[in-house]
């Protein structure tokens, strides 16, 4: 079934609105790791050993297609990172969500048909050039 433009239009509204009021967010996994130290006479030189740990990895990608890493304790430490981790996969599928409606509503639109001007809340804005006018000084 499909929507109307101005039900579409709501909808981006709708997620702009949710999007607004995203909480903190950040990006990466957190993956859980068990190893083994490699001392000969250490528990967890048994093969039935899982290995010390668990240990929680924050991992990210940063700039220059690098991968960092970051051990976090457990504790409100491994609980803030888990929260924000969450937000920001949340915040990709809203962004998703985003894209899909303004394809609709960019399918909908009619050729020649222009989007509706955009109000800002302390209403319509001064129009006017971006230069700035230079004053012209009088002759004496």
């Amino acid at each position: 079934m499909r929507s109307s433009l101005p039900d579409l239009e709501q909808r981006r509204a709708a997620l702009y609105s949710e999007l607004a009021n995203t909480d903190d967010f950040r990006r990466g996994s957190i993956t859980i790791n068990y190893r083994r130290c490699g001392k000969a006479n250490c528990v967890c030189a048994d093969p039935s050993h899982p290995g010390h740990g668990p240990r929680h990895l924050w991992t990210r990608s940063v700039p220059g297609g690098k991968t960092e890493g970051c051990q976090l304790a457990p504790g409100p430490e491994l609980d803030k990172v888990s929260k924000e981790v969450a937000n920001y996969k949340q915040f990709m599928a809203k962004v998703s969500e985003v894209v899909e409606v303004n394809e609709a509503i960019c399918k909908a639109r009619q050729v020649g048909e222009s989007p509706p001007a955009e109000v800002s809340a302390t209403g319509p804005e001064k129009g006017g050039s971006l230069l700035n006018s230079k004053r012209s000084s009088r002759p004496s």
